[in-house]
This record gives C-alpha cells, structure tokens and sequence, in this order.
C-alpha cells in the first residue's frame, strides 16, 4: 500500500507559483476585497514525512479586490527545518523551537500575519506569503504555541497555550490587542497531552485534556507522530476565570476533540461548549487513516457534532447531529459569546446549523475545505463563506451566501490545491 497521504488529493505540489487575472464564474461583491490564505503540509518532491500532520507548511493565497481576483500565489513557510534540515529535537535532546513545519493554521493579530503549528514558535508571514521569521514575542514566549488561538471579539486579546513533551505539559498565554505576551502560567494535567485545540468564553477559558498523549517510545521509533490514544489517561474539561484562578475538572465520557466551534455561557451560568467529538473507537480509525493507512481525505471517521453542558463539577453531553462532520466554524464576532450558526464540512458538503431552530441546510461540494466565514453586516450570518474545493480541472475558491449557502462565485484556480487544514480572511 502507497503512502496515502501523498497520494490524490492530498499529494503535494511540487513547486510555487503565481497567476493573475483569475478567471471568475458568477460575480465576485466589490465589498470581498482581502486576502484569503490557507495553509497544510505539502513536503518537499521526494521527501516523506511519516504522517499527514507532519509535512513541511504551504499557503495558498488569493487576493480579491473590487469584484476581481487579482492573483494565486503558493509558498512554502521558510522555517529552519525546511531550509537548514534543522531539528525539533537534537541528538542532545536540546529542543528548538523554530524548527517546525509551521502547517496547520494562518491568522492576523494585531496586524501580524502568523503561521502555526502546535509544535513551536510561530512563522511571521509578509500580505505577499514572504517568511519573515520566527516569532517568540520579544523572548517572552518559551513554550510552543497552539494553531488554534482564540482572539476575545471585545477585549482584542489573544488567548493561546502550548503544550510539551516534558513537565510543563501545558502552558497558558495571553497576548495583547497590541501584540505582547503579557501574561504566561502553567497549568498543571497529569501528563503530556496532545491538546490541539481549546476554548474561551465570555470569562473562562475551557481547556480539553483528552486521552490522546506523546509516547516516548514511539519517539525513538521515528514513525509518524509519537501520540496514542491512552484508556488509563482520563477525560476531562476543565474551566478558569480569565482573570485568574483554580482550574475547576469536570469529567466526560471519553474522546477526543480537535476542533471546537464555540463556547459560551448561558444565562444560569452554565458553560456550553459545541464542538466536533471522536469516540474512541473513530479516533483511532481516524488516526490510522492520516498515518497513512487509508485515505483520509474522504471522510471525517464518524466524528460528529457534539455538546457538553457543564454545570459545577457535572456535564450534560448530548449528539446535535449524525453527519460525520469537521472544520467547524463560525461568525468570529461570536467567539466566547452567543451563537447560532456553526458552519462545517463533509466529505462531500458544506453544513450549516442552526443551533437555535435545529435546522440544518446542506450545499453540495466536492472535498470542500474549512469554510470560513467572512463578516458583510451586523446580522450573524450576514456575510460569505470561502472554501477551497475541488474541481475536475483542479480547484476553486468557492464563495457562498452564508445566509442560505447560495452560490455567488467560484474563483478558478491555476493549479490543483492539496487539502489542507486551516484558513483565515484578511480583510483590506
């Protein structure tokens, strides 16, 4: 059996390019003037990087102003371990941060364009996808940083963590409006979690510590990721003031979560946390699939949209839909507050709920990416949602009404573009 994950749609390219003038079928609205950037492994021609997590970062990045596509552009994120074969962690055992791939995620703060991996630092990127270099906030940040940060809609602060291989196993940060670390502290889990992502609310923080952690043997093995799913590790959800204090653990049936939609908290208190749950029996079929063993790039395993209501010590958890779903996403203005709308994707559709009326509306799509949502006016889901999607001539960057996912334009695309992970809209 081939490496799946260098295979199909997933098979890297194996150069950058740049087109202009894109070809645009529908009409794209003057108002969708910015830049929307998208990241995922693509590793060098001939190189194998042992699991789909682990290859090196590539953007992909469209630029639209006043109704045209003005232009593509790939680029692989420049790090140390794409251009001097430098190592996370040396023969030594010495670890180095800027060595990463820099892969999963892409977003602005604070005027800063960052590309994250969960592993390390992050890359600064330049509007026109230069590397400009490795970022630790004037020496301030000496953990890794999360790919999934949660930027507070109306304080402008960025809440992050990382998280390690060795004692401290997960780190707290908070980054200012203005882009300084200007708070980091430990929080204490009973061993070396994979946490791949968290969540805010409106005055917690919602930490996942899921049975998913790094195992040394497999290190030293050298195949794939050195994470496993581990029965004797617990789960739990744990919440924190923001402004500081004990973490309180609640106990939840086990799973694992890597993408939440959004958190809140309703008018008795209580935390609501929606998010997409792997059972343990889909997380390890999913994780055999990005490791190599299978084609994950036609299906999410059974992972499906899922809330737990946490009330003191206790969790109510409940299954909002069958779909086998991921890639939730939602309104940004909502994030740690109320919402209604989550979008999210199949294998072959983009999904929208509504969590109020449980409605569900569906729009066909081949192999879409995150949609993300993209802000027109004050109403929720006033605005569009952008995915990259396959074609038969290659790919699109598919434009939706995110009101009721009507078409409003496909850009064509000069060159099929690898799934991926995550994207992010950087308005004008």
């Amino acid at each position: 059996m081939g490496k799946t994950y260098l295979e199909g749609q997933l098979a890297p390219v194996p150069d950058e390019i740049e087109a202009f003038d894109l070809p645009v079928t529908g009409a794209l609205p003057p108002e969708l003037t910015g830049r929307y950037f998208r990241n995922g492994p693509n590793p060098l021609p001939g190189q194998d990087p042992g699991h789909w997590f682990a290859g090196d970062g590539m953007i992909h990045g469209v630029r639209l102003r006043n109704g045209r596509a003005e232009w593509y552009r790939n680029r692989w994120v420049k790090t140390t371990r794409l251009t001097e074969g430098a190592r996370l962690v040396d023969d030594q055992g010495v670890l180095d941060l800027a060595a990463v791939p820099a892969n999963t995620n892409v977003i602005r703060h604070a005027d800063r364009i960052f590309a994250l991996v969960e592993a390390g630092l992050p890359y600064e990127m330049s509007p026109e996808l230069d590397t400009l270099g490795p970022v630790d906030f004037g020496g301030r940040l000496t953990t890794a940083m999360t790919a999934h940060p949660k930027e507070d809609p109306v304080t402008g602060d960025l809440f992050f963590f990382g998280y390690g291989f060795f004692a401290p196993y997960l780190t707290y940060h908070r980054l200012s409006k203005d882009g300084v670390l200007v708070e980091s502290r430990e929080i204490p889990v009973p061993g070396p979690t994979m946490m791949h992502d968290f969540a805010i609310t409106e005055n917690h923080v919602v930490w996942l510590d899921l049975p998913v952690v790094f195992d040394l043997d497999l290190a030293f093995k050298g195949q794939g990721l050195p994470y496993r799913w581990d029965d004797g590790y617990g789960a739990r959800i744990g919440y924190m003031p923001k402004s500081g204090g004990p973490v309180t653990w609640v106990d939840v049936d086990p799973c694992y979560v890597f993408h939440v939609g959004n958190a809140r908290e309703d008018a008795t208190g209580n935390i609501v946390v929606d998010a997409v749950r792997y059972s343990p029996g889909t997380f390890t079929g999913m994780w055999g699939h990005i490791s190599g063993t299978a084609n994950p790039a036609h299906e999410t395993v059974g992972s499906r949209l899922h809330r737990w209501t946490i009330s003191g010590t206790t969790a109510k958890e409940e299954e909002l839909d069958d779909r086998r779903v991921e890639f939730p996403t939602i309104n940004d203005a909502h994030t740690g507050r109320t919402s209604r709308y989550v979008y999210a994707v199949t294998g072959g559709e983009i999904v929208k709920y509504d969590l109020t009326s449980g409605a569900v509306d569906v729009r066909a799509a081949d192999g879409p990416g995150e949609a993300v949502f993209v802000p027109r006016g004050d109403a929720e889901d006033d605005g569009w949602l952008v995915s990259i999607v396959d074609t038969d001539a290659g790919s699109d960057l598919l434009v939706l009404d995110a009101h009721d996912l009507g078409h409003v334009a496909s850009v064509h695309l000069p060159r099929r573009v690898p799934r991926g992970f995550h994207g992010h809209w950087l308005a004008d």
